[in-house]
């Protein structure tokens, strides 16, 4: 085997993998593969892994493997030498322990200097293991480990993954790489299409693995998404046939790309009686049932008609067609059952079923989630100038739509249905409206409610899920989140931020905290109710650091506006902004660099007990630091009557030039009480002004 870097490839074979988690697999094995290589030393260069999927198989390819780690240089410490050896000069115990420990005599054995003193050594160069050797154990162990939703066992039930597994690929380059994974041996071969090529087929060298699987009728998705795309222009040019356009969720889309390994887009009709149903009912059974994409004409009206993706070329195509059609017939019966069985009764006449059904052990019922949001939406929205009324209306009947049958068919439709339900009724439009968006967004990216009314039973809704559940001790923990916290809490952080609502993040706090208290949930102290709010607080704002964080907003900005902890979201978001243009002026590093210090004199003067309260424009007498203070104050009043951030930062950095000047010319830590007393009050008014907007002292790192 030549001793130069190559690509890996390791191919796991399996049955039909579940295509809901399929591409997470794939991607999580590459990924955790490629990090267990580096910290072996295995990899020459840290490139990102590769990775492959299909429906029966996923695999990673990682650029740059070593043949064989590197050598590494060991070095063990023994006892310290006074204590090795005795007055005359002979080996102690501990000398001969230690040395028969490391396999070899005392006279082998070095001196080294340590914290400890001078210490008996051994050094000697270890041998990197070849890839060989290691990289079959190494896969081994990150399969046994990779996360999964759910896994089942086989055989003799030692081994527990997703589906069983039936083959292993193991290539460095073209050479195979013996070893046991998975209990089978590893090998070069893997398998093409179940049906139009199932025998065997050997894979040369880990760079033609694509080429190879494609001339067996398996084409494989990965993380550019090439099946993906494959696959949305094949039912795009479907729709177009039909004169319409197809509905690509990217979410189905990634399914059915782990459902086919030799993709084939067909079309086919269902009744038009159908379209009397809801569109989003019609969507949910196409794609839920049978992962078909649904089709709209040119003005976005829904088709009778669909388009499914085969996973083989068929002779006989009509058949195929026939079946698809045949299949969700029955499919959108039901839902039309559905649909017509639940408007027998209206969302109104449910409320009081609500009370019947738990919500959550230590919340109580339906019943109560919905009288504390009713009471609780009513505030939020009186004080971003909602409808109250249709708020609070909208809040009784929100949850009604789950215990409707459509629902628990489908209960990714829950507010969808609610929102239909309502205006079946003759529900207010903004009840209606308000119901429907109650959820939004349901993950990142999501769109936000667009009536104020949505956005008030929304914002309600997810303060009384977390603070219920972090003041029954329910809060998240590493990687557990039974109750989603997480999403609720960025959900609503990118409420309060994108629709600029002017609302103190405490006050709603404490507001969902006494409903809770007032229906007995939670019994506290008034230490506890300290406590819960407090972690509350800081959750949110984690989850707001997390979203910064992604918008590209760097670490340092929100730590700036963090620190003076303003308690509106919306006003933190606007203090972001303002920091993150100042970081474009030329001043702002010296600035950040003179806050920083002002902060480190500050808290040095505090612990040494010097009291600083202000200071006398008369107690000042050198020219530099009556040069500051008279251009503080003018900066200062210019500033505070400026209700915009990003100018008030503006006209503060216009300090830049006296600041400067008085750190060159004057010694703030004088011995003189009175004088240092008055320079540390200057420094303190200078750091208040731009505390005003945010500590810009966190802006200078070290």
């Amino acid at each position: 085997m030549t001793d130069e870097a190559r690509s890996l490839l390791i191919e796991v074979g399996t049955e039909e993998l579940p295509p809901s988690e399929a591409t997470e697999l794939a991607a999580g094995f590459a990924t955790r593969l490629q990090e267990t290589l580096n910290e072996a030393g295995m990899l020459e260069d840290k490139v990102e892994a590769e990775w492959f999927v299909s429906p029966r198989r996923f695999a990673a390819r990682i650029a740059q493997v070593r043949a064989r780690q590197p050598d590494r240089e060991e070095e063990r410490l023994g006892p310290q030498v006074d204590k090795a050896f005795d007055a005359e000069g002979k080996p102690t115990r501990a000398a001969e322990g230690f040395a028969r420990s490391c396999g070899v005599n005392v006279t082998e054995l070095e001196q080294r200097d340590s914290d400890k003193g001078l210490r008996l050594c051994f050094r000697r160069v270890v041998r990197g293991e070849s890839a060989e050797d290691l990289i079959p154990a190494l896969a081994d162990e990150v399969l046994r480990t990779l996360p999964a939703k759910r896994k089942m066992r086989w055989g003799n039930g030692e081994l527990a993954f997703p589906r069983p597994v039936h083959w292993v690929l193991c290539l460095l380059g073209e050479d195979l790489l013996p070893g046991q994974v998975m209990n089978l041996a590893t090998g070069r071969s893997s398998r093409g299409h179940r049906f139009h090529h199932p025998d065997w087929l050997e894979i040369p060298r880990a760079g033609d693995y694509e080429k190879v699987l494609e001339g067996a009728r398996v084409r494989v998705d990965d993380a550019q998404g090439g099946l993906r795309d494959e696959i949305a222009a094949a039912v795009h040019a479907q729709a177009a046939k039909l004169d319409g356009t197809a509905e690509l969720e990217p979410g189905l889309l990634a399914e059915v790309a782990a459902l086919v390994e030799w993709p084939v887009a067909m079309s086919g009709r269902f009744e038009a009686r159908f379209l009397e149903l809801p569109d989003e009912v019609i969507v949910a059974t196409l794609a839920g049932h049978q992962r078909y994409f649904a089709v709209r004409d040119r003005d976005g009206r829904l088709q009778p008609a669909f388009i499914t993706v085969a996973n083989i070329e068929s002779k006989d195509p009509e058949t195929i067609q026939a079946g698809n059609e045949r299949v969700i017939s029955p499919r959108l019966d039901d839902a039309m059952f559905f649909w017509n069985t639940d408007r027998q009764k209206k969302l109104a006449d449910r409320v009081k079923d609500l009370d019947e059904v738990l919500f959550q052990r230590k919340l109580g019922s339906l019943g109560d989630k919905r009288r504390r949001v009713e009471a609780l939406s009513g505030k939020v929205a009186e004080a971003i100038d909602a409808d109250v009324e249709a708020t609070q209306g909208a809040a009784t009947l929100a949850r009604c739509d789950l215990l409707t049958e459509m629902v628990g068919e489908f209960p990714e439709l829950q507010g969808i249905m609610g929102g239909h339900y309502a205006r079946e009724d003759g529900e207010d439009e903004k009840v209606a409206a308000a119901i429907r968006d109650q959820y939004r967004p349901a993950q990142a990216g999501d769109a936000l409610p667009e009536s104020s009314e949505g956005l008030a039973l929304a914002i309600a809704d997810r303060l009384d899920t977390v603070v219920g559940s972090f003041a029954t001790g329910q809060k998240p923990s590493g990687n557990k989140d039974p109750f989603a916290l997480r999403r609720a809490a960025l959900g609503l952080m990118r409420m309060l931020v994108e629709r600029q609502l002017e609302l103190e993040l405490d006050v709603l706090i404490g507001d969902a905290w006494r409903l809770l208290r007032e229906q007995g949930k939670i019994e506290q102290g008034e230490k506890e109710a300290e406590a819960t709010h407090r972690e509350v607080f800081e959750f949110l704002m984690e989850r707001l650091r997390a979203w910064y964080r992604e918008q590209g907003v760097r670490p340092e900005v929100f730590e700036a506006v963090a620190a003076v902890r303003p308690t509106r979201p919306a006003d933190f978001a606007r203090r972001i902004e303002a920091v993150s243009s100042f970081l474009e002026l030329e001043a702002a590093d010296s600035l950040a660099a003179a806050n920083k210090r002002i902060a480190n004199l500050l808290r040095k003067a505090a612990e040494e007990g010097e009291a600083v309260a202000g200071f006398e424009a008369e107690q000042l007498s050198e020219a530099a630091e009556k040069e500051l203070a008279t251009a503080l104050a003018s900066s200062r009043h210019r500033a505070e009557a400026e209700g915009d951030y990003t100018r008030r930062l503006e006209i503060l950095s216009e300090l830049r030039g006296p600041v400067d000047r008085f750190f060159d010319e004057v010694l703030v830590m004088a011995e003189d009480p009175e004088t240092r007393r008055a320079r540390l009050g200057l420094l303190a008014e200078l750091r208040d002004s731009f505390s005003s907007v945010a500590d810009i002292s966190r802006l200078q790192s070290g």
